[in-house]
């Protein structure tokens, strides 16, 4: 066991709490990583700052990390941190995760797939698909929208209003119904397609269009066309299980406390029934690298409609979301598509320029993957992977 390990378990037994997977653990914070120094030439990776930001993990900001780099061709992955801090035993670098929002890109893919069957009309309002669910008011919010984030719907009602009581509420579950209609009886918080908010919601209603329109359930068809195609073996959709299948490291949340000092507990086992169409997907970088590359090579959504992945709402000053992706302008000019994703213990990158001559994937086992500041070690891995020397780091929109 490290130094830097036995530093973290010492901190936990001192306040008398254990750290393993039954039960919260406290830890000290050591001092963050620094940031990588240098980049490689004309943006290509820089794999040696992204070995050193592995090497110190675990640190105050994540316990591990999974990363994946494509370079025109070439391949790269690491791992650093550990499966856990009870046994400080090396990370899995095959291990399963939480992906969180990275679920909202096979979600739309799903749609656009059917789109592209005919079966789905982008331009018509959702109410024409589930007119039970979705009321007048509502009427004017189209299937595209949904996935632009320009619908105009406000969220859905869920207890609790801090970390402490999401924690006590972890095991609950969710009727993505239920979610809807506390959202549609509230007034709409923009005009439809004027304005881009970054929200569940939207892709809540989604799912539930794919099984209205297919009479089959949102988790079979992800499946039918888009995993098994692909040979995603490792990538399932949990359903109301609040556990992982099969190898992964641990996840910990950093928990302030009243008297000041804060605590860090382990939240792997934790319900996902809230995000289900928007966030519930448990991946493996290999699978989701896999998944990137084929999409961006046309192989999951067909032309024309992969354009609507790649295309940004004309209509909503302001934009960089389009129908699953975001768009961000490197420094250097390159243009990357993305998405993140988070979910308590763990956060997901999955990223590429257009022509793939760039991909990262990631999971950072991240002490406070909900935070709004931002990560240290994502920034890291991120500006590393893509050459950029310094911040800013290509992000996604708050994780969800």
């Amino acid at each position: 066991m490290t130094r830097r390990i036995r530093t973290l378990l010492a901190a936990a037994l001192v306040l008398g709490v254990a750290a393993g997977p039954a039960s919260p653990a406290a830890a000290s914070s050591p001092a963050a990583p620094a940031a990588p120094s240098a980049a490689g030439a004309h943006g290509a990776p820089a794999l040696g700052a992204l070995r050193a930001v592995l090497d110190e993990l675990p640190n105050a900001h994540a316990t591990a990390a999974l990363v994946r780099v494509g370079d025109a061709g070439d391949a790269w992955q690491d791992s650093g941190g550990v499966h856990d801090l009870r046994s400080g035993r090396p990370a899995d670098p095959n291990g399963r995760f939480r992906a969180g929002s990275v679920t909202k890109v096979f979600t739309a893919a799903t749609v656009l797939q059917l789109a592209a069957d005919g079966e789905v009309d982008l331009a018509r309002p959702v109410r024409h698909y589930l007119p039970d669910l979705i009321p007048a008011r509502y009427g004017g919010v189209t299937v595209r929208q949904l996935l632009d984030h320009t619908h105009g719907l406000p969220d859905g009602d869920f207890p609790g209003t801090d970390v402490h009581e999401w924690y006590a509420h972890r095991f609950d579950v969710h009727d993505p119904r239920a979610i809807v209609a506390s959202a549609t009886a509230k007034t709409r918080v923009a005009p439809p397609g004027k304005v881009q908010r970054y929200s569940n919601i939207g892709y809540t209603v989604a799912g539930l269009l794919v099984e209205r329109v297919t009479g089959d359930t949102y988790e079979n068809q992800v499946a039918r066309r888009i995993l098994r195609p692909l040979g995603l073996q490792d990538t399932y959709l949990p359903g109301a299980s609040p556990r992982i299948r099969g190898p992964h490291n641990r996840g910990y949340q950093v928990f302030p406390m009243p008297d000041g000092t804060s605590e860090l507990r382990d939240v792997t086992v934790w319900g996902v029934t809230d995000g289900w169409a928007a966030g519930d997907l448990i991946s493996t970088t290999a699978d989701l690298e896999r998944f990137l590359v084929a999409l961006f090579d046309g192989r999951v959504v067909p032309e024309p409609y992969l354009k609507e992945m790649f295309t940004l709402p004309a209509d909503a000053p302001g934009a960089t979301m389009s129908a699953g992706l975001q768009r961000y302008v490197l420094p250097d000019g390159r243009v990357v598509w993305l998405k993140t994703g988070g979910r308590w213990g763990y956060n997901t990158l999955i990223a590429a320029t257009e022509d793939l001559s760039r991909t990262l994937v990631y999971s950072v086992n991240s002490t406070d993957a909900k935070g709004r500041g931002g990560n240290p070690v994502t920034e890291a891995i991120t500006r590393a992977a893509f050459g950029v020397p310094s911040r800013p780091a290509p992000s996604g929109p708050p994780a969800a």
